[in-house]
Order: C-alpha cells, then sequence, then structure tokens
C-alpha cells in the first residue's frame, strides 16, 4: 500500500532521568526534556499505553521528546494535552501497519455520564500540544456504523488536531465518516499541519476543518458506500481572515466506488458562520473515476463554493477533467500554491526540510 522507507535510523536522545523500576522499566515520575519514552503493550518499554507516555513526558519541553512504540494495536483514547509540545511518537518498526492507535466510538455513542461524545469527543487521538510529530504509526477509529444504525451520528474521527506546526509523515489515517480533523485553538487563530508519505481513508468529509494543512505524495481513499452521492473527500471550514487552507499536492485519489460517485469537497460552514471562507486546491495529483465529471465540488447546508477559493491544477489521471464546474489555476496563479507558501508563516517553518 505504501512504499516503505529503508531502514529506520533513530536520532540521539537521552536516556530517560527516571529511576529504574523491577523489571527494568522506567517508575512513572516525569520524563526528563530530551528524553526517550518506550511504549510495548507486553510491558517491556517504560509504559504499557501511548496516553501514559503522553502523561509521561514533560510539560512545555523545549526539547523535543520521542515517544518509540513497539509493533501492536493499542486499544483507548489518546489526549496529547497543549502543555505537552515538542513530543514525536515513532512506530518502532518503520512500517505504520505494525503500530496501530485505535478506538471505536462516535460522535452519537453514549457517554457514560449521560449524553454523546460529539464529533470532536469521538477523535481516537486529540493533538493539541504544537509541534507534535508522528512517523510510521496507524491512527484509527474503528467505529462499526453498520452494528450501530440505532444512533444518530456517525461521525467517527481517528485524529483531530488543534495545535500548530504538526507533523505526520508514513503514517496511516482509518476510518469511515469524518476520519482526519485538522482544526485549530480557535477560529480566530490560524494552526499549520503537515501530512506527507501517508494513507487516509474513509467515506463522508473525511479530511476537514479549517487548520492550514499541506497533503503531500499521500493516497486518498474514498471508500464505497451505500448512498447517492457515495461520499465528499474535504469539508474544509477556513475562517475568512487565515490566509490558506487546504493544499493538496502530488497525491494519488483511489477509490473502490463507483465512477463519479464521489464529490472532492463541499464548504463546511460550523454553526452556519457566514464569515467562513473554506478553501481547498487539490494539484499535480492523480485523480481517480470516482469523481464526479463535471462539479467536483458541491453545496453543503445550503452554502455554495467561493469560485476563487477552491480550484485544481495540473492533475491527471481519468478523474483529472475540465470545464465551467472543474475551475483551475493558472500556471501563474499556482504559484502562489504551494507548501512554503501555506506552511512557513512568520517563523520560516519548513517541515520537509529536514536536510
Amino acid at each position: 500500500m505504501l512504499a516503505l522507507p529503508g531502514a529506520f535510523a533513530l536520532g540521539a536522545v537521552l536516556a530517560s532521568a527516571a529511576p529504574a523500576a523491577a523489571g527494568g522499566a522506567v517508575s512513572h515520575t516525569r520524563a526528563a526534556a530530551g528524553a526517550r519514552i518506550v511504549v510495548a503493550a507486553d510491558g517491556s518499554g517504560d509504559v504499557a499505553t501511548l496516553q501514559e507516555a503522553v502523561d509521561l513526558a514533560p510539560a512545555g519541553s523545549a526539547e523535543r521528546v520521542e515517544i518509540l512504540v513497539r509493533p501492536g494495536r493499542y486499544q483507548g483514547r489518546v489526549e496529547v494535552g497543549a502543555d505537552k509540545v515538542n513530543l514525536t511518537v515513532v512506530g518502532s518498526t518503520g512500517d505504520p501497519e505494525d503500530v496501530v492507535i485505535t478506538d471505536d466510538r462516535a460522535a452519537g455513542t453514549p457517554k457514560p455520564g449521560g449524553g454523546t461524545w460529539s464529533t470532536t469527543g469521538s477523535a481516537s487521538v486529540t493533538v493539541s500540544g504544537a509541534g507534535f510529530e508522528a512517523r510510521h504509526v496507524t491512527f484509527e477509529n474503528a467505529f462499526d456504523e453498520a452494528a450501530h444504525p440505532d444512533l444518530s451520528g456517525h461521525q467517527a474521527v481517528a485524529v483531530k488536531t488543534r495545535a500548530d506546526r504538526v507533523v505526520f509523515e508514513h503514517c496511516r489515517f482509518l476510518g469511515n465518516q469524518d476520519t482526519l480533523y485538522l482544526d485549530t485553538p480557535s477560529a480566530e487563530v490560524p494552526a499549520r499541519v503537515y501530512v506527507t508519505d501517508s494513507w487516509i481513508e474513509g467515506d463522508v468529509d473525511f479530511v476537514f476543518g479549517r487548520a492550514t494543512a499541506v497533503i503531500e505524495g499521500s493516497r486518498i481513499k474514498a471508500l464505497k458506500r451505500d448512498s447517492t452521492p457515495s461520499g465528499y473527500v474535504f469539508a474544509p471550514s477556513t475562517s475568512a481572515g487565515f490566509a490558506h487552507g487546504f493544499l493538496v499536492t502530488g497525491c494519488r485519489f483511489l477509490s473502490n466506488a463507483g465512477t463519479g460517485t464521489y464529490y472532492l469537497g463541499r464548504p463546511w460552514h460550523p454553526s452556519s458562520n457566514p464569515d467562513t471562507d473554506p478553501r481547498v486546491v487539490v494539484r499535480d495529483s492523480w485523480l481517480g473515476v470516482h469523481l464526479q465529471r463535471d462539479d467536483v465540488w458541491s453545496t453543503m447546508s445550503g452554502f455554495d463554493w467561493n469560485p476563487g477559493s477552491n480550484a485544481e491544477h495540473a492533475n491527471t489521471g481519468p478523474g483529472a477533467l475540465t470545464g465551467a464546474g472543474r475551475p483551475q489555476l493558472t500556471a501563474a496563479q499556482a504559484a502562489a500554491h504551494t507548501r512554503e507558501a501555506y506552511l512557513a508563516g512568520d517563523d520560516g517553518w519548513a517541515p520537509y526540510d529536514v536536510g
């Protein structure tokens, strides 16, 4: 599915300053900045769950803290608080299929204390800490829609981000409705996300939110769904004051759904906010036949697309067509829609420039 990288070389990190407990595992005191925390479900690491590792990491660390996750399927919600900054979660084998972080609740799933979880609460992993990075990991929401026809809300998020400078490299995001929620701390505060060499799958609005996000060199699979249309790939909710929305470049759009059954996107206006200006540009990508031919952009809750805010450029494949409903950027316009322009911000952030 994904081309696997060569042998994974860990960078030099400091040993944990926490004292050793019986059996060689570190005790659950706060790890030192710059430490490596090892997660292993069989008890051979420092902790047995990703949440324990996040809790063990120091708050407000200026140095990066690495969480190395050994092979396993790790069940349960994970929350990376706003104080847990500069964390790197790494799957130990280099193959994201070996490390799966999963949960199975949906927006309509009842909460123990009453009420339901809501879309945000359904997330298997929520990232609020700036500088979060993940590599070689699968993030999954395993909620079974067919088994729960009684629930009114089937939104089931695998990952929700609401932090700045977030990176996912060689990861998988698995779910159905609302798989990958790329958000910001508030409607007035932008946040940047970079997704590269990854696999994203779902059906309805499965990449959505108001973050400034670049998805590059990845595979985006739209799942077959018993509905008309089958679904929508993107549902950005970009705040009108933000400079950029989603940029999707060098990706491959795949599906097991029928020809012309998917829209590329629709504009999400949370709480019917008219000041929202949803934006997505898809460029230099391969598009499959599952996409609508003449009008790939759909309305949502009575809101139409702003013609200047969504477009394509230099796409190929059987689903890459042109026409009145398929606005295309000129070469001059496309020059403003690059990963550098979207991600640099005021601090010159360049997560793709690791050399």
